[in-house]
């Protein structure tokens, strides 16, 4: 193994060690193993891409460390705490959350990365909220947050601003609508629009199959 390599498998051991310290209790979605699933499918995605996979795999594995529906900090401070502990240099720190800014799902305020490694982790992100896992993953946020799995005359809210995502409290079909339906084709990179096609046919499959025995009762 080359001194790189070296560098990049003994940075990601370290990595995983801290957030899955810091995730230990997170059961809303957002736990140590999603993380791990962005780290994988940003790994796939950055072979299909001229970029810097070290900063990729940082991003992947810390983007949620900092995530508003978690954690109450300011500055990025897990992640800056986290890389500091790893001995990371002032420009890879800046680089990471730099990514870790731009990435989240803002509504009709959500931007593309400037890096190409940015709108890589963005992808691999989303790509997890969408599929079979992007489903278990929805309605876990939505029992954790005490929202009802659908009530018929409650409209999905469509092209919400940030404040207004964020403020949302609908039911879990809704979010579909509100959010997962939508990044299909949002997608950054040829790769991840190929898996993202799949995945989008998958969900609205699920949900014909969701109406149609509710409206068997």
């Amino acid at each position: 193994m080359d001194n790189l390599s070296f560098k990049y498998e003994q940075t990601k051991y370290m990595l995983k060690q801290k957030i899955k310290k810091l995730f230990a209790n997170e059961y809303s979605g957002h736990d140590y193993w999603h993380s791990i699933r962005v780290l994988n499918t940003a790994e796939k995605i950055s072979k299909t891409e001229e970029c810097n996979e070290y900063i990729v795999m940082i991003a992947a594995l810390l983007h949620d460390t900092d995530d508003i529906k978690i954690f109450e900090t300011t500055d990025y401070e897990n992640a800056r705490r986290i890389m500091s502990e790893c001995l990371l240099t002032e420009d890879t720190i800046d680089q990471v959350i730099d990514i870790i800014k731009e990435i989240s799902f803002k509504g009709t305020d959500t931007t593309s990365p400037k890096s190409i490694e940015g709108k890589i982790v963005q992808d691999a992100d989303r790509l997890d909220a969408m599929g079979a896992i992007g489903i278990a993953r929805a309605f876990a946020y939505g029992g954790n947050h005490n929202r009802a799995i659908y009530i018929p005359d409650c409209q999905p809210h469509i092209n919400m601003n940030e404040t207004e995502y964020r403020n949302n409290k609908g039911t879990t079909i809704n979010h579909f609508y509100e959010k997962l339906l939508l990044i299909k084709d949002m997608m950054n990179t040829d790769c991840a629009k190929i898996i993202a096609e799949k995945r989008d046919g998958y969900m609205r499959g699920f949900l014909k199959e969701f109406y149609e025995e509710w409206n068997e009762q």
